[in-house]
């Protein structure tokens, strides 16, 4: 019998903002593996990267397929990838560049290393074709090949750290460019109420608007984003479908699980980064243009601006709330403004400590307790209810009474967040390590049975 081998097959870079998918070429690769007679080691990997990285792709995601096969026809399947993503991709799209890597055994620590890196930060092409000649990984790069850095990442991502599920299904061709996705929004919602906690991001309650499905020409119908495959499936049942489905398949992935986030102190910022900052409201919120709200903040390294977005709903009112004194914690990605200044764009916030302040209020009656009243400049003070006067009272400092915020964890609706980003009912689900291969149905074409 000939000898089967692990191996890790990486895309990334497929996509535009006109059509294209790097998932969707990883559903094709998976029926066509399986026809092969590869067994999946994994549920295909759907890798978010840093969704501030200048280049990112649409969706920024990248994609591992992670599965045992003869070793003689690996060959075969880097060319069927190969014309997969020449068959699919918009490569007439000038900032389309898609990276193809097939990696063979174990994945080295060099590679997980290498992962994290362009997940929280950013990797060049040229360190990227470095690891695979130094680890003997087969890479191909269509135009610049800018995709191999993602393709590289999502391979070296194991996603052995917190996780979550996507199943993704596929709009037929004819369908593609017919306008909106016919998914019944109120079977959408009876599906979040029935699935909830376990599913998440599938609506949003504030405005009624749909978020599983796309608006987009690319060819996603639809995606459930859940804690493991079983609520996923169980969810897109429930779902009332206008349209055919082409096909489906259950992703594994680090969406939802903030992998992007690093602490890092202010001195330490950088233009792209993904950071978590936790320091002092130094600057009183703003309103600027556009319904955006800017604070500063200091950790004692240095001070950086805060903006919350308009869209950013109930966590530009905590925002506009602060004092300076607060302790908060924020989580975001950095931008390079005029100058070279530095703001951090808010994703998340966390408000650790609220700030006292003292302000000059009237004395109280020491007779009934009510304010007292001034009589003039150094007249001392009557007390308007039982008329106690007192010529030798002074103003006093008393607390200031203040609205908001209370300590606690805040973000934007499920409308506004990043595919990376932990919504609220995430927390508590969190689950580690790896979960085998793909049980049960986890790929088809058409409705599942």
């Amino acid at each position: 019998m000939a000898e089967r081998v692990l191996a890790h097959l990486g895309l990334d870079d497929t996509d535009s903002p006109f059509g294209g998918c790097t998932t969707y070429v990883a559903a094709i690769l998976v029926e066509r593996l399986r026809e092969l007679g590869a067994d999946f080691v994994d549920y295909p990997n759907l890798v978010r990267l840093n969704p501030n990285a200048p280049w990112k792709t649409r969706g920024n995601g990248a994609i591992c397929l992670r599965f045992r096969l003869e070793a003689e026809l690996l060959d075969e399947v880097f060319h069927m990838a190969l014309a997969a993503v020449e068959g699919e991709a918009d490569l007439l799209y000038p900032e389309t560049h898609p990276g193809l890597v097939l990696l063979v055994g174990e994945v080295p620590l060099a590679l997980r290393l290498f992962a994290k890196k362009v997940i929280r930060g950013l990797a060049s092409l040229d360190e990227a074709l470095r690891l695979c000649a130094k680890l003997g990984i087969r890479a191909y790069g269509f135009k610049l090949g800018r995709g191999i850095v993602g393709a590289l990442a999502a391979v070296g991502e194991t996603l052995v750290g917190d996780h979550t599920y996507e199943l993704l299904a596929y709009r037929t061709k004819a369908h593609r460019r017919e306008g909106p996705r016919q998914v019944d929004p109120a079977s959408v919602a009876k599906m979040d109420e029935a699935t909830r906690p376990l599913t998440f991001n599938n609506y949003d309650w504030e405005t009624g608007r749909v978020l599983i499905t796309p608006r987009g020409p690319d060819p996603v119908l639809l995606g459930i984003r859940g804690e493991g495959p079983d609520v996923v499936l169980r969810a897109f049942r429930m779902l009332a479908i206008g349209e055919p489905v082409e096909r489906w398949v259950i992703f594994r992935t680090n969406q939802g699980t903030d992998a992007h986030l690093v602490r890092r102190l202010v001195k330490d910022l950088g233009p792209h980064l993904p950071a978590v900052v936790k320091g002092r409201v130094v600057e009183a919120p703003r309103d600027i243009p556009g319904g955006h709200v800017v604070f500063a903040v200091s950790d004692g390294t240095g001070r950086v601006d805060c903006a919350v977005y308009e869209p950013s709903g109930q966590l530009r009112h905590v925002a506009r709330a602060l004092w300076p004194g607060d302790l908060v914690e924020v989580a975001g990605g950095v931008r390079e403004g005029p100058e070279g200044r530095l703001t951090l764009n808010v994703e998340k916030m966390r408000v650790l400590e609220v700030a006292e302040r003292l302000i000059q209020a009237n004395p109280r009656c020491p007779k009934c307790g009510k304010r007292m009243k001034s009589m003039g400049a150094g007249k001392g003070f009557k007390c308007p209810r039982c008329g106690h006067r007192d010529p030798e009272a002074r103003k006093v400092l008393v607390r200031a009474q203040r609205a908001g915020p209370k300590p606690g964890l805040y973000l934007p609706p499920p409308r506004s967040q990043r595919h990376l980003t932990k919504p609220l009912r995430r927390y508590g689900q969190e689950k580690y390590g790896l979960p085998g291969p793909p049980k049960g149905e986890w790929f088809g074409l058409g409705l599942p049975a």
